[in-house]
């Protein structure tokens, strides 16, 4: 938990110095610093459904097939 909460505050220490950086602006650097947080955490969540979408576990599966099956070709014609 320590290590979540660590970078939990180097994240918004880094949002609220690369927006005061390229604005000049402390308000819109603290909006920024709250704000792109919230939106992220609404974003996940529609990227987890997506994720979790049976197309694209699908898909991912039949990658991941090919990569194996890719991979033990190759090392079938180095041995």
């Amino acid at each position: 938990m320590a290590k979540t909460a660590t970078f939990g505050v180097l994240h918004l220490g880094t949002s609220f110095g690369v927006t005061f950086a390229l604005t000049g602006n402390v308000a819109i650097a603290g909006a920024v610093t709250f704000v792109e947080p919230l939106v992220n955490t609404v974003m996940h969540h529609f990227f987890d459904k997506y994720w979790e979408h049976p197309r694209l576990k699908a898909m991912r599966q039949t990658l991941s097939r090919r990569r194996q099956a890719s991979e033990s070709a190759s090392l079938q014609l180095s041995a």
